[in-house]
Protein backbone atom coordinates (compact mmCIF):
# COMPACT_ATOMS: atom_id res chain seq x y z
CA UNK A 1 0.00 0.00 0.00
CA UNK A 2 1.41 3.37 -1.02
CA UNK A 3 1.13 6.45 1.17
CA UNK A 4 -1.47 7.90 -1.22
CA UNK A 5 -3.56 4.73 -0.96
CA UNK A 6 -3.24 4.90 2.83
CA UNK A 7 -4.34 8.55 2.83
CA UNK A 8 -7.33 7.83 0.58
CA UNK A 9 -8.35 4.70 2.48
CA UNK A 10 -7.66 3.87 6.15
CA UNK A 11 -6.47 7.37 7.11
CA UNK A 12 -9.57 9.02 5.63
CA UNK A 13 -11.89 6.56 7.32
CA UNK A 14 -10.14 6.91 10.69
CA UNK A 15 -10.06 10.73 10.57
CA UNK A 16 -13.74 10.89 9.60
CA UNK A 17 -14.63 8.55 12.47
CA UNK A 18 -12.60 10.58 14.97
CA UNK A 19 -14.14 13.83 13.74
CA UNK A 20 -17.72 12.53 13.96
CA UNK A 21 -17.17 10.92 17.38
CA UNK A 22 -15.44 14.05 18.69
CA UNK A 23 -18.21 16.33 17.47
CA UNK A 24 -20.84 14.04 19.00
CA UNK A 25 -18.90 14.08 22.29
CA UNK A 26 -18.70 17.89 22.30
CA UNK A 27 -22.37 18.29 21.45
CA UNK A 28 -23.39 15.77 24.13
CA UNK A 29 -21.33 17.66 26.68
CA UNK A 30 -23.12 20.91 25.81
CA UNK A 31 -26.61 19.36 25.80
CA UNK A 32 -26.02 17.70 29.18
CA UNK A 33 -24.95 20.91 30.90
CA UNK A 34 -27.17 21.84 33.83
CA UNK A 35 -29.41 24.79 33.10
CA UNK A 36 -31.11 27.12 35.49
CA UNK A 37 -34.88 26.73 35.49
CA UNK A 38 -36.85 29.59 33.94
CA UNK A 39 -39.47 30.74 36.44
CA UNK A 40 -40.58 33.91 34.67
CA UNK A 41 -43.15 33.62 31.88
CA UNK A 42 -41.91 34.29 28.37
CA UNK A 43 -42.72 37.74 27.02
CA UNK A 44 -43.12 36.46 23.46
CA UNK A 45 -44.62 33.52 21.64
CA UNK A 46 -42.59 30.51 20.50
CA UNK A 47 -42.60 31.78 16.90
CA UNK A 48 -41.32 35.18 18.04
CA UNK A 49 -38.54 33.51 20.04
CA UNK A 50 -37.52 31.39 17.05
CA UNK A 51 -37.43 34.55 14.95
CA UNK A 52 -35.26 36.17 17.60
CA UNK A 53 -32.75 33.35 17.22
CA UNK A 54 -32.61 33.73 13.44
CA UNK A 55 -32.35 37.51 13.76
CA UNK A 56 -29.34 37.31 16.07
CA UNK A 57 -27.53 34.90 13.71
CA UNK A 58 -27.84 37.42 10.88
CA UNK A 59 -27.23 40.58 12.91
CA UNK A 60 -23.95 39.34 14.41
CA UNK A 61 -22.33 39.02 11.00
CA UNK A 62 -21.91 42.81 11.02
CA UNK A 63 -20.32 44.37 14.15
CA UNK A 64 -21.96 47.33 15.82
CA UNK A 65 -20.98 50.67 14.36
CA UNK A 66 -19.37 51.76 17.66
CA UNK A 67 -16.64 49.11 17.39
CA UNK A 68 -16.06 49.31 13.65
CA UNK A 69 -13.13 51.83 13.63
CA UNK A 70 -11.04 49.56 15.86
CA UNK A 71 -11.85 46.19 14.34
CA UNK A 72 -12.45 47.02 10.67
CA UNK A 73 -9.15 45.51 9.45
CA UNK A 74 -9.64 42.27 11.36
CA UNK A 75 -13.26 41.95 10.29
CA UNK A 76 -12.46 42.48 6.61
CA UNK A 77 -9.57 40.00 6.65
CA UNK A 78 -11.73 37.47 8.46
CA UNK A 79 -14.54 37.95 5.94
CA UNK A 80 -12.17 37.37 3.00
CA UNK A 81 -10.77 34.26 4.68
CA UNK A 82 -14.14 32.69 5.54
CA UNK A 83 -15.78 33.55 2.23
CA UNK A 84 -12.78 32.33 0.22
CA UNK A 85 -12.62 29.10 2.19
CA UNK A 86 -16.33 28.50 1.65
CA UNK A 87 -15.99 29.08 -2.11
CA UNK A 88 -13.05 26.69 -2.35
CA UNK A 89 -14.70 23.93 -0.34
CA UNK A 90 -18.21 24.14 -1.76
CA UNK A 91 -17.24 25.25 -5.29
CA UNK A 92 -14.18 23.14 -6.10
CA UNK A 93 -14.96 20.21 -8.41
CA UNK A 94 -12.77 17.66 -6.52
CA UNK A 95 -14.46 18.57 -3.23
CA UNK A 96 -17.93 18.26 -4.73
CA UNK A 97 -16.98 14.87 -6.17
CA UNK A 98 -15.79 13.71 -2.75
CA UNK A 99 -19.05 14.81 -1.11
CA UNK A 100 -21.00 13.11 -3.90
CA UNK A 101 -19.15 9.84 -3.38
CA UNK A 102 -19.76 9.99 0.38
CA UNK A 103 -23.35 11.23 0.49
CA UNK A 104 -24.82 11.16 -3.03
CA UNK A 105 -25.31 14.94 -2.99
CA UNK A 106 -24.03 16.96 -5.95
CA UNK A 107 -24.21 20.54 -7.23
CA UNK A 108 -22.53 22.57 -10.02
CA UNK A 109 -18.89 23.50 -9.47
CA UNK A 110 -17.38 26.95 -9.90
CA UNK A 111 -14.81 27.70 -12.66
CA UNK A 112 -11.28 26.61 -11.81
CA UNK A 113 -9.95 30.16 -12.28
CA UNK A 114 -12.36 31.49 -9.66
CA UNK A 115 -11.38 28.73 -7.23
CA UNK A 116 -7.67 29.49 -7.72
CA UNK A 117 -8.34 33.20 -7.12
CA UNK A 118 -10.39 32.45 -4.00
CA UNK A 119 -7.63 30.15 -2.73
CA UNK A 120 -5.01 32.85 -3.24
CA UNK A 121 -7.08 35.47 -1.42
CA UNK A 122 -7.75 33.03 1.41
CA UNK A 123 -4.04 32.28 1.76
CA UNK A 124 -3.14 35.98 1.73
CA UNK A 125 -5.83 36.78 4.32
CA UNK A 126 -4.57 34.00 6.58
CA UNK A 127 -1.01 35.28 6.41
CA UNK A 128 -2.19 38.83 7.18
CA UNK A 129 -4.27 37.56 10.10
CA UNK A 130 -1.42 35.63 11.71
CA UNK A 131 0.96 38.60 11.27
CA UNK A 132 -1.66 40.89 12.84
CA UNK A 133 -2.10 38.45 15.72
CA UNK A 134 1.64 38.47 16.40
CA UNK A 135 2.02 42.25 16.11
CA UNK A 136 -1.10 43.27 18.03
CA UNK A 137 -0.17 43.35 21.76
CA UNK A 138 -3.64 42.37 23.02
CA UNK A 139 -4.22 39.62 20.43
CA UNK A 140 -0.74 38.24 21.10
CA UNK A 141 -1.45 38.14 24.85
CA UNK A 142 -4.80 36.39 24.35
CA UNK A 143 -3.49 33.85 21.85
CA UNK A 144 -2.89 30.26 22.94
CA UNK A 145 -1.30 27.23 21.28
CA UNK A 146 -4.78 26.31 20.05
CA UNK A 147 -4.92 29.46 17.91
CA UNK A 148 -1.64 28.72 16.17
CA UNK A 149 -2.25 25.00 15.70
CA UNK A 150 -5.71 25.73 14.28
CA UNK A 151 -4.26 28.34 11.92
CA UNK A 152 -1.57 25.95 10.69
CA UNK A 153 -4.00 23.06 10.15
CA UNK A 154 -6.20 25.28 7.96
CA UNK A 155 -3.27 26.92 6.18
CA UNK A 156 -1.67 23.66 5.01
CA UNK A 157 -4.70 22.32 3.07
CA UNK A 158 -5.17 25.71 1.39
CA UNK A 159 -1.47 25.92 0.45
CA UNK A 160 -1.25 22.35 -0.86
CA UNK A 161 -4.54 22.86 -2.73
CA UNK A 162 -3.08 25.88 -4.54
CA UNK A 163 0.05 23.92 -5.44
CA UNK A 164 -2.14 21.11 -6.76
CA UNK A 165 -4.13 23.47 -8.94
CA UNK A 166 -0.93 24.75 -10.57
CA UNK A 167 0.25 21.23 -11.40
CA UNK A 168 3.71 22.63 -12.04
CA UNK A 169 5.52 22.47 -8.70
CA UNK A 170 6.60 19.06 -7.47
CA UNK A 171 5.18 15.64 -8.14
CA UNK A 172 1.37 15.63 -8.43
CA UNK A 173 0.97 12.37 -6.50
CA UNK A 174 3.12 13.63 -3.62
CA UNK A 175 1.25 16.94 -3.47
CA UNK A 176 -2.09 15.13 -3.52
CA UNK A 177 -0.94 12.89 -0.68
CA UNK A 178 0.17 15.90 1.38
CA UNK A 179 -3.11 17.68 0.66
CA UNK A 180 -5.23 14.72 1.73
CA UNK A 181 -3.17 14.09 4.86
CA UNK A 182 -3.32 17.77 5.84
CA UNK A 183 -7.11 17.75 5.46
CA UNK A 184 -7.31 14.61 7.59
CA UNK A 185 -5.20 16.25 10.30
CA UNK A 186 -7.63 19.17 10.21
CA UNK A 187 -10.60 16.77 10.52
CA UNK A 188 -9.06 15.09 13.57
CA UNK A 189 -8.32 18.42 15.27
CA UNK A 190 -11.64 20.10 14.46
CA UNK A 191 -13.77 18.76 17.36
CA UNK A 192 -11.13 19.37 20.02
CA UNK A 193 -9.89 22.88 19.29
CA UNK A 194 -11.29 26.33 18.59
CA UNK A 195 -12.15 25.28 15.04
CA UNK A 196 -15.25 23.68 16.56
CA UNK A 197 -16.72 27.20 16.42
CA UNK A 198 -17.48 26.50 12.75
CA UNK A 199 -20.14 24.08 14.03
CA UNK A 200 -21.18 25.80 17.26
CA UNK A 201 -21.32 29.44 16.18
CA UNK A 202 -24.79 29.31 14.64
CA UNK A 203 -26.28 27.18 17.41
CA UNK A 204 -24.78 29.49 20.03
CA UNK A 205 -26.09 32.65 18.38
CA UNK A 206 -29.51 31.11 17.84
CA UNK A 207 -29.74 30.06 21.51
CA UNK A 208 -28.74 33.53 22.67
CA UNK A 209 -31.29 35.13 20.33
CA UNK A 210 -34.06 32.87 21.63
CA UNK A 211 -33.09 33.73 25.23
CA UNK A 212 -33.10 37.47 24.50
CA UNK A 213 -36.49 37.21 22.79
CA UNK A 214 -37.90 35.29 25.75
CA UNK A 215 -36.86 38.09 28.07
CA UNK A 216 -37.95 40.80 25.69
CA UNK A 217 -34.41 42.15 25.42
CA UNK A 218 -33.17 43.93 22.31
CA UNK A 219 -30.60 42.14 20.13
Amino acid sequence: MTLLEFARGPALQASALIMIAGMAWRMAGILLLRRRPQYAASRHSLARRMGGGASLILSRFIPRRTFWPRIAVGVMLSAVFHLGLALVFFGGAPHILLVHQATGLIWPNLPKGLIVMASGLTLAAMIALIVRRRLHPVLRLLSTADDYVSWLLVFLPVLTGILLSGEAIGDYGSLLTLHILSVEALMIWLPFGKLMHSVLVFAGRWTMGVTFARKGAAT
